[in-house]
């Protein structure tokens, strides 16, 4: 039997904005740095031009560090005195580039509970998809928090 989670239901459905981010040189330098990344279209126009872009293109784990700044309600789950991030994916849908502005749309995808050997924990999701100043929407962003007794 699934077990009844208490928790704010009208949520479901509801967009939260966010943005614009605007996306600098130094944005794509500050991704770069935080995460290592090398790569030639990522450090220079000359290196994204040979790789087939129209200029230097920002890491596709930028929108990870950029959902942070998206503000998101309280879920109001009923359930453990413990809190974590459970875990994130970026899936990039198109490139990012230096003098775009993307814009930031959430909601909450899911809420489930799950048990393992540590006990039963519930999970709350959220889903974030990142557009440019086109309207082309360039990665979507799925974070999972975690509640615990």
């Amino acid at each position: 039997m699934a077990m009844e989670i208490e928790y704010d239901r009208s949520l479901y459905g509801v967009e939260h904005k966010a943005g614009p981010f605007e996306i600098s040189d130094y944005t794509i330098d500050r991704a770069n740095q935080s995460t290592g990344e090398l790569g030639p279209a990522f450090t220079s126009d000359e290196g994204a031009k040979a790789a087939g872009y129209k200029g230097r293109i920002a890491p596709p784990t930028l929108c990870c560090i950029l959902v942070r700044q998206v503000a998101l309600p309280d879920v109001k789950v009923q359930f453990g005195k413990t809190s974590m991030h459970a875990g994130q994916r970026v899936e990039p849908k198109a490139p990012v580039y230096a003098g775009d502005r993307l814009t930031a749309s959430s909601h909450l995808k899911d809420v489930y509970a799950k048990t393992g050997r540590s006990g039963t924990m519930v999970f709350v999701v959220w889903e974030t998809t990142f557009s440019n100043q086109d309207g082309q929407i360039v990665a979507e962003v799925q974070e999972s928090f975690a509640r615990r007794e």
